[in-house]
């Protein structure tokens, strides 16, 4: 039989051999990660530090507080009223319709929830949230609460609500707010005003809620919070206040007001009595009136349809 007889100084050139290409292989590795962990942590340290700041910061605007409207006496007109609002960030739901078909099997969501929420998604620019029920009872809010781990991108937020506790009375004169619509985002927008109105959602729409719009709103307050990856704040770093809007004190003296309309009774009409002595409007009256409450969440089809229909036209202010 055949003896194979090895050569021992081959044998270690082969080992050299395969020990250098090993080598040379690791070193071509280890350099293709450190040209890698170069590139990603000093040339584009400022992007991914940038990314990284936005995933960790967000900035959450505090709307301010409406100043309230009253007479001359000292009698509230117009005041805000706190109140829990069923709101949703369309952002952070995959499935807006299914989403909403499982709150109903919570609370009462009726068809004009729906329409209304679909409006205000599309008119609302300047929040992530858009609600989709205005004042739930406390009990509402109890049930939601308990299966709030179920639904993302679902938030129940206390909102101040205007409030007109004398109704009808002297409506033409105070007015109403109402939803921020594209026109007014338009016009926010080009009055430089837009950051002024971060978070907010109503806007004066008649009177002197509009009139004096600019001294009843106020500005906006900013509130920068930690948040998780799954965007749930952690704690606050840093918090600008809002300004509260002013107050606003009319020179109608609503008693005198309230008993002239109810002189009216259902007859049309307009009367103003102005005190000759200062040149002050103590009433200011037009008949029939309507109820401004109805405006503040947006009104409904069939009221719009009874005042529009009404052929004493409430909506007309017949003394201006």
């Amino acid at each position: 039989p055949s003896v194979e007889v090895k050569d021992p100084e081959l044998d270690l050139r082969r080992l050299r051999v395969r020990l250098a290409v090993g080598l040379g292989l690791a070193i071509l590795c280890f350099g293709l990660l450190t040209a890698r962990f170069y590139y990603l942590q000093v040339v584009r340290y400022q992007d991914f530090h940038a990314q990284a700041e936005d995933n960790r910061i967000t900035l959450i605007p505090i709307p301010p507080q409406r100043g309230q409207i009253t007479d001359r006496n000292g009698i509230v007109l117009a005041e805000n009223i706190f109140s829990y609002a069923l709101e949703i960030a369309p952002a952070r739901v995959a499935n807006l319709n299914q989403l909403i078909d499982e709150l109903g099997k919570i609370v009462e969501i009726t068809p004009l929830d729906r329409r209304r929420f679909r409006r205000l998604m599309a008119e609302m620019k300047f929040t992530d949230t858009v609600p989709l029920k205005n004042r739930l009872t406390d009990e509402e809010v109890a049930r939601i609460a308990a299966m709030r781990f179920r639904f993302d991108g679902v938030e129940v937020k206390a909102r101040p609500y205007r409030n007109y506790p004398l109704g009808p009375t002297a409506a033409h004169v105070i007015g109403h707010i109402g939803r921020i619509s594209t026109e007014d985002n338009e016009r926010l927008a080009e009055s430089g005003k837009t950051s002024s109105y971060a978070g907010t959602t109503h806007i004066g729409k008649l009177g002197v809620e509009l009139s004096y719009e600019d001294e009843l709103h106020g500005e906006a307050g900013i509130d920068e919070v930690e948040v998780t990856a799954g965007g749930r704040a952690i704690r606050s770093l840093s918090r600008k206040p809002p300004k509260s809007g002013r107050d606003l004190v009319l020179s109608i003296d609503i008693r005198l007001q309230k008993l002239v309309e109810t002189w009216y009774g259902n007859r049309r009409g307009a009367l103003v009595a102005i005190e000759p002595e200062s040149g002050d409007v103590l009433a200011f009256v037009s008949m029939p009136t309507f109820d401004p409450n109805l405006f503040v969440d947006g009104i409904d089809v069939q009221s719009w349809q009874d005042l529009n229909t009404n052929p004493d036209r409430p909506l007309l202010n017949r003394p201006l």
